[in-house]
């Protein structure tokens, strides 16, 4: 079945009881049990609901995974998954990580007793050795928020497996559809649903996948203790989000592609990280595990007076703290997707001031490219 069937037939879309074209919204927190005594079915919409099921089958479908799980947000899948980790374990991350995750390692898992180290993605030695006696898990972001940085996941779920860690993934950049991360070794991956799979803007969602049963029974208790469970208007929305996924996908790719070119020729921009260039410098390496460059890029402008102009003078793109809509979104990591990390550390890992990141949307090309132009002549 072919990507664009897949989401419209490939897990529950239709109601079964009434052959409504839409899984109901049922908006219902508890559920009438005719057996008290022999009750198998939902119970409690934080234990489960026939609106969420339908979801976590949506993902289960899309990665081809044995297992899928829905959360309130990107951050709580994250955390039922970072919260796998018992005091004095030993964590290892990439360094270009998104702002979120590296609130959680130095919020929660550092007090909680959890190790973390954080390696440079991109040097596949690096991952071995940061591995220490009580190295439990590897944390992954490939590309990379928001650089863009490149990590071989094949190179480093091979160290992983050889020394029995687990491997955790996200995935939000490339989708299930641009990257498929579960054969290459990965244990769970991980995707904000807020982002391209719901595709419009208007709901807050986390989703997971796995084919390992128990780390699916681990993290669903994770779900429900935790209580973030999705709730059932968001998952309704992403049901109707994700059926025009690999349409959206498509233009935003080919945008995305026409952007970064055409932003390499500027003056006013130093330099642009988008995996889809062969100047990247994980081109290679992402063209082999991915199947294009995705719908995401950050370049770096010459000052912050150009980054006012900019910001300023453009007239398409939304400013936002998200990506992933069917509208083109600017933002700029310093004081919006990264703002809760120290200055320095963001400033090690190379988001400065003046690196901009662009989440392609559907806009006909000749208009988004007309619109940065006339924004840096300002």
């Amino acid at each position: 079945m072919n990507i664009n069937t897949k989401l419209l037939h490939a897990y529950p879309v239709i109601c079964r009881e009434t052959g409504a074209s839409s899984i109901p919204k049922f908006q219902a927190s508890t559920f009438h049990q005719s057996d008290v005594f022999k009750h198998e079915g939902y119970q409690y919409t934080r234990f489960g609901n026939p609106t969420i099921t339908a979801v976590e089958e949506c993902i289960k479908s899309l990665e081809d995974a044995s297992y899928g799980l829905a959360f309130s947000s990107g951050v709580a899948a994250i955390n039922a998954v970072l919260f796998l980790l018992s005091s004095g374990d030993h964590l290892v991350l990439g360094k270009n990580i998104y702002g979120g995750t590296y609130q959680t390692v130095h919020e929660f898992l550092i007090r909680f007793g959890i190790e973390c180290t954080f390696v440079d993605e991109s040097n596949v030695s690096a991952w071995e050795a940061a591995i220490q006696p009580n190295t439990k898990m590897f944390y992954l972001e490939t590309p990379s928020n928001p650089l863009l940085t490149i990590t071989d996941l094949e190179a480093v779920t091979k160290i992983a497996k050889t020394h029995q860690l687990l491997v955790a993934c996200d995935n939000t950049f490339m989708t299930p559809l641009g990257q498929e991360t579960l054969p290459l070794g990965i244990d769970i991956v991980i995707h904000s649903g807020t982002k391209f799979i719901n595709g419009h803007s208007d709901v807050i969602a986390g989703l997971i996948a796995t084919n390992d049963e128990a780390l699916y029974q681990q993290l669903k208790i994770h779900q429900k203790a935790l209580g973030g469970i999705l709730a059932v208007e968001e998952g309704w929305l992403l049901l109707r989000g994700v059926k025009t996924m690999g349409l959206r996908m498509e233009k935003s790719i080919v945008n995305a592609q026409a952007m970064a070119e055409y932003l390499q020729q500027k003056p006013q921009i130093k330099q642009v990280y988008y995996p889809g260039l062969a100047t990247h410098r994980g081109y290679e390496t992402h063209q082999k595990q991915a199947k294009n460059g995705g719908a995401v890029l950050s370049f770096e402008l010459a000052s912050e007076e150009h980054v006012h102009q900019l910001f300023e003078n453009c007239q398409l793109p939304i400013v936002a703290v998200s990506l992933g809509g069917v509208e083109s979104i600017l933002s700029l990591p310093w004081c919006m997707s990264h703002a809760s990390m120290p200055e320095e550390e963001r400033l090690k890992m190379g988001v400065t001031p003046t690196l901009v990141r662009l989440s392609c949307g559907i806009e006909d090309i000749e208009d988004l490219i007309a619109d940065f132009e006339q924004a840096l002549q300002s």
